[in-house]
């Protein structure tokens, strides 16, 4: 099923958790699920469940329900999970390593395909059967190779100067773990920003606004 244009971003960032979802039910025999199950399951409404999917075409149908593994495999055909999109990972540091030894890429629409430091101790070891080379390199890998997104886990001081000579080569498509904005520099770049201090602040916060909510209603407790 084709996309369509103008599915907004919060659509489409549900998109991944559908799949998740659908992969676990699928994996625990569940062949047929309707909406309101679903939307239980998952802490949606039923209704958004429906829009959402609705913006792709019609699933499903009234009083049947969906067809789970259908419905997972039209999803994950919309996220585009069966491309195997060339991918290189700049920064071999525990999280580069982190990333290069657990994440299943080929199952997500990438193939990992090179590693990337600056640091002669990291030079030449292996990750998960890749050799982690010398950025210096990386003009010669990427006109060879023409991979088409590069994961960043590097400090954003170098983040900048990285990024610009990813761009001229031809790589318009980053996962950033530095905190230099690319978009901003770059606005025809396609950049998915993952701040873990980010998501841990905001962590932080509910925890107070939790705690504050439990500590007023102690106060005015009879």
């Amino acid at each position: 099923m084709s996309k369509r244009e103008n599915v907004s971003m919060s659509v489409i960032r549900r998109l991944p958790r559908y799949y998740r979802f659908l992969t676990h039910l699928k994996k625990m025999g569940m062949t047929r699920i309707s909406s309101k199950e679903l939307s239980e399951k998952m802490g949606l409404t039923a209704s958004q469940i429906r829009q959402d999917l609705n913006c792709f075409g019609g699933f499903g149908q009234q009083g049947y329900g969906y067809i789970v593994d259908q419905l997972q495999r039209e999803i994950g055909g919309i996220l585009g999970l069966s491309n195997s999109y060339k991918a290189i990972l700049i920064g071999a540091g525990n999280l580069g390593q982190a990333l290069a030894l657990h994440m299943a890429f080929t199952t997500q629409g990438f193939q990992l395909v090179g590693i990337f430091d600056n640091s002669p101790s990291k030079i030449g070891t292996e990750i998960n059967g890749i050799t982690v080379t010398d950025t210096q390199r990386l003009k010669e890998f990427c006109e060879a190779e023409q991979p088409a997104m590069a994961i960043l886990c590097i400090p954003r001081e170098s983040a900048e100067k990285l990024s610009e000579q990813l761009y001229s080569l031809g790589i318009r498509s980053f996962w950033n773990f530095s905190h230099f904005d690319i978009s901003m520099k770059y606005p025809d770049a396609v950049v998915e920003n993952v701040h873990l201090n980010d998501s841990l602040m905001t962590l932080c916060y509910r925890i107070s606004d939790h705690q504050e909510g439990k500590d007023d209603s102690d106060d005015t407790a009879v």
